[in-house]
């Protein structure tokens, strides 16, 4: 297995997006041959100096569904330093699945070498960005324990493969929103179970989306660790607001028992909008004041350390979040000083990055018109391949 507790170092595991290949549902609903290139040529340029479209280089708009797409972006990957992708999975209703074939593909190519992991995106397939339910495409709905076993017999190949991310002997699995399983941790002891019966230690369950952690009703439950997705994370966390949703929180699980949260929650949603930026305008961030808050937040044993290459998701919705001022070589300063804090707490050795090839959020390792191989490059200075 890919284990992450090897003692080579700190791994970094990068978000994988499937979405660069047409599927009849898009086609359906966004019109033919829409992939996530669709919208990344689209974009324009909002303001002054502002890079939009982003243009891969040499304009290099593959198709996932060419395998040979897959081993250059493994062999790149692992020439500068990433450890893993980790893909975006998604499983609906009574087993459906979308933009599935990119991973089962790599399952069946020794060629695509690069270890991997899962995040199961588990939202309706709307029409919208945000995972809301309007203009409903795909129902998400969990079911009960034959829905559980049908989707864990689906991953089981995935996870007996070698390439597949463990840490410390068990599977990682991604859930990005598990505040959305109205039985998610009966759903958790179960495939936990399964799993063991298979000759598995278990699962190592990590949240993704920080939105639960930041709810009054928020708990980690089955789950090992919560991972610092950013830059959301970081635009949600302060040390003092984080002290008055802890105390907000302890006040839920003691009211909820005589059905007296709702206070609690009334509470939660005034400290919550306090630290949302303005919607349906667009936001600009300081790039350099959402990596200073990364570096800043105090390490636990529960959170896994996360980074983020830039966003600027205007590709997608024109009211939409740009952060200011990224380069690659504040990305290596960054980076540098990420993994010296990782190094110093005591976390474990590994760091989500956002993203490998988030092209329409801005958010990508892959080399585009503007900067080259610009990123990559000061990702390898930080983490050298052979470390990893």
């Amino acid at each position: 297995m890919a284990e992450i507790n090897d003692g080579k170092g700190i791994k970094v595991i990068a978000y994988y997006l499937p979405q660069f290949h047409t599927i009849p549902e898009n086609d359906r609903f966004w019109g033919k041959g829409f992939t996530e290139w669709t919208n990344t040529k689209k974009a324009k340029p909002l303001f002054p100096n502002h890079y939009q479209p982003k243009i891969p280089l040499n304009q290099n708009y593959y198709n996932l569904m060419d395998d040979k797409v897959k081993i250059w972006q493994s062999d790149l990957a692992q020439r500068h330093g990433v450890f893993g992708f980790c893909y975006y999975h998604y499983w609906f209703q009574n087993g459906k699945k979308l933009l599935e074939k990119p991973a089962e593909q790599m399952l069946a190519n020794p060629e695509v070498t690069i270890p991997f992991c899962f995040s199961w995106a588990n939202e309706n397939w709307t029409k919208n960005w945000d995972g809301g339910n309007q203009e409903l495409i795909v129902a998400q709905d969990y079911g009960g324990k034959k829905e559980w076993k049908s989707h864990l017999e689906y991953l089981l190949p995935f996870f007996r493969d070698k390439r597949y991310i463990t840490l410390d002997g068990k599977p990682v699995f991604l859930i990005y929103k598990p505040e959305q399983i109205p039985q998610v941790d009966q759903m958790l002891e179960y495939w936990e179970t399964e799993m063991q019966k298979q000759g598995f230690p278990g699962i190592c369950f990590m949240i993704q989306n920080p939105n639960w952690y930041f709810s009054p009703s928020y708990q980690m439950g089955r789950f090992s660790y919560q991972i610092k997705f950013h830059p959301f994370f970081a635009m949600a966390y302060t040390e003092e607001k984080m002290k008055k949703l802890r105390r907000l929180q302890a006040a839920y699980r003691g009211l909820k028992p005589i059905h007296c949260q709702w206070m609690v929650e009334r509470l939660f949603e005034a400290v919550k909008h306090k630290r949302q930026p303005a919607e349906k305008k667009q936001a600009r961030l300081d790039y350099d004041r959402m990596w200073e808050r990364i570096i800043r937040s105090k390490p636990s044993p529960k959170l896994i350390e996360g980074a983020f290459v830039d966003w600027d998701n205007t590709a997608r919705t024109k009211t939409g979040l740009v952060h200011l001022g990224a380069t690659p070589e504040k990305f290596y300063c960054y980076l540098s000083q990420l993994r010296e804090k990782v190094l110093r707490s005591g976390q474990q050795p590994v760091i989500f990055l956002n993203a490998w090839n988030e092209w329409a959020e801005g958010a990508y390792l892959e080399p585009d018109e503007k900067h080259g191989y610009a990123y990559l490059e000061q990702l390898s200075r930080v983490f050298p391949p052979e470390e990893g």
